[in-house]
């Protein structure tokens, strides 16, 4: 959090917190390669071994590059909310009907932004044809950067940069996340039939050719399996699982 959000000095300025919890996903992930790699070992070996995947460890790694910085020049990394440290024009702007974010990672993508735009004199100007120069002239482009981009939708401007080859991406709500065409093309909203119906679900992002993921049940209501629990998995009778029932137990 203390690199994510807007800078102090700014509207809203203050650490941020991500919209999902990134670092228990990205521990449980982490978990499952261990998993993977234990059991390569005991194969070979006949082995088995403890893993500890600590949610402080993950943490710290999935920061690699920030915490790589503050190592190399001791300087703590600050907030610089959607914009890149070191590459610009690389955030988010506001089109004509949403946000997208621009990525133009080099002087010849810039070139061809600026000639897309109708606006090839910016990469002429001596503080803008290079990407240092663009970087501690930061402040002196985005405002023309925010004014370009505001005159055209999103839809328009993913049609003309990509057919130049700049970077770019619209930020769509999960409304538009789901009626995208490549989503759908993908799977990946599935629907698995469910007591009350139908259960609209996820898909997992990953594709086996040879062991493909398969989606055998939905979430269970309250309470549904717990007959299999007590009986198929902790062997009780079936007089003792009533005389649960009875005492409010389960």
């Amino acid at each position: 959090m203390s690199i994510t959000g807007e800078r102090d000095a700014l509207p809203g300025g203050g650490p941020q917190k991500v919209g999902v919890p990134i670092v228990d996903y990205l521990t449980g992930l982490n978990a499952s390669i261990a998993l993977c790699a234990a059991i390569a070992h005991r194969e070979r070996t006949g082995e088995g071994q403890y893993i500890d995947c600590a949610l402080l460890d993950m943490a710290v790694a999935v920061n690699v590059t920030q915490a790589i910085s503050y190592l190399c020049a001791g300087q703590p990394p600050g907030r610089l909310g959607n914009a890149h440290p070191q590459v610009v024009p690389y955030e988010v702007f506001a089109t004509a009907d949403g946000h997208m974010i621009l990525a133009v990672a080099n002087d010849g993508q810039f070139r061809r932004f600026c000639r897309a735009a109708g606006r090839e004199e910016l990469a002429d100007d001596p503080r803008f044809s290079t990407n240092s120069q663009r970087v501690v002239n930061r402040e002196a482009l985005l405002p023309t950067v925010r004014e370009i981009m505001a005159g055209r939708t999103k839809a328009q401007w993913q049609q003309t940069l990509e057919a130049v080859d700049v970077a770019c991406g619209p930020i769509n709500n999960f409304r538009e996340v789901f009626d995208d065409p490549q989503v759908k093309h993908r799977g990946l909203q599935v629907n698995v039939p469910h007591a009350l119906g139908s259960a609209p679900l996820v898909a997992s992002p990953l594709r086996l050719s040879k062991t493909p993921v398969s989606y055998r049940s939905a979430p269970p209501l309250p309470g549904e399996h717990t007959n299999e629990v007590l009986q198929g998995l902790l062997g009780m009778q079936p007089e003792e699982v009533a005389g649960l029932r009875k005492a409010g137990v389960v």
